[in-house]
C-alpha cells in the first residue's frame, strides 16, 4: 500500500512539473531575452579569418588591453557596457567576437550586448589560453 501511495505521489509531482515547465517555458517565450552562443578559440580564429567585418570586442579595462590583445579588437571594457548600445558598436546584426582575459567578463558582456539586443554575439573565453597572435599599444 506504502508503495502504491508513493508511485501515485510521483507521478502527479512529475505530471505538475511538467506542466510548470511547460507554463514557464510558455510564459518566457514571450519575454525571453537573447542570448549569445559561447564558440571556442578555434572557431573564433576561423571567423576572424572569413569575415572581414567581424569585430573583435576585448572587455577587460584599458590597461589590461594596452599590455597585449589580439590583433584588431577594441576595448569597450565590461564595466562600461550597460543598457545603451556602445557607440563602438552600431550594427546590432554585426558579428561581435567577445573576449576577457579568463572567460568570466566576457560571458557577462556577452550577455549583456544580447540583452540590448546585438543578436550575433559570440563568446570565446580568455586571452591566457589564446595561441594566436596579440600586440602592444
Amino acid at each position: 500500500m506504502k508503495r502504491l501511495i508513493i508511485a501515485a505521489i510521483i507521478i502527479t509531482v512529475t505530471a505538475l512539473s511538467g506542466c510548470t515547465a511547460d507554463n514557464a517555458a510558455g510564459s518566457t517565450t514571450e519575454a525571453a531575452s537573447q542570448t549569445y552562443t559561447q564558440i571556442t578559440q578555434d572557431k573564433a580564429k576561423e571567423i576572424m579569418s572569413t569575415d572581414e567585418n567581424c569585430i573583435i570586442v576585448d572587455v577587460r579595462r584599458q590597461d589590461e588591453f594596452g599590455s597585449g590583445h589580439i590583433p584588431g579588437a577594441i576595448c569597450i571594457p565590461n564595466e562600461s557596457i550597460g543598457s545603451e548600445m556602445p557607440a563602438e558598436l552600431p550594427d546590432t546584426h554585426q558579428v561581435i567576437l567577445v573576449y576577457c582575459r579568463s572567460g568570466r567578463r566576457s560571458k557577462q558582456a556577452a550577455q549583456k550586448l544580447a540583452d540590448i539586443g546585438y543578436d550575433n554575439v559570440y563568446e570565446f573565453g580568455g586571452i591566457i589560453d589564446w595561441v594566436g597572435e596579440t600586440v602592444k599599444d
